[in-house]
């Protein structure tokens, strides 16, 4: 690898380790080694990243990926970059899903819907409709997500 050293994504959920895990081989050189750590939630995430940022024996970038929910963005970047600072690391970088990854998935249903291998057409129709607008405004587009699709839940995405 050229510049020497891995980049290693710390992440909330396995939904997101799964598309990172597609889209990174097509956006990244070849040459650039990742590694996707997906946790039980935010609270498993958070708990592991001192240990796992004072643990890490090679030469890595560290990158903290985690959903927004209903918190205050710039706190809980803060809170993320606090636990970095705990074990000695403030070369992180932290960025914060606004709102669910589920919600950027809502805005592309032709997308979900070739995903899924559902009905050609029959979702993209939808796409109009108010609520996949913006829908970050969604109570829980996770659940939305699972209306649409039911082999949502076949991708094992929590």
């Amino acid at each position: 690898m050229n510049e020497g050293y891995d980049l290693v994504f710390l992440l909330e959920e396995p939904s997101m380790k799964a598309l990172l895990e597609v889209l990174l081989p097509r956006i990244i050189p070849s040459y650039v080694n990742f590694k996707c750590i997906a946790h039980r939630g935010k609270q498993d995430l958070e708990k592991s990243i001192p240990r796992k940022l004072k643990a890490w024996n090679t030469p890595a970038k560290f990158i903290i990926i985690r959903d927004q929910d209903s918190g205050d963005c710039l706190e809980i970047k803060q809170q993320l970059f606090d636990l970095c600072q705990q074990s000695g690391r403030s070369d992180v970088l932290i960025r914060i899903v606004c709102h669910e990854l589920e919600s950027w998935f809502l805005g592309d249903l032709a997308a979900v819907e070739k995903a899924f291998k559902l009905r050609t057409g029959k979702l993209n129709q939808k796409q109009n409709n108010t609520k996949y607008k913006n829908p970050d405004r969604l109570n829980s587009a996770k659940q939305e997500l699972k209306k649409l699709g039911s082999n949502y839940s076949h991708f094992n995405l929590k």
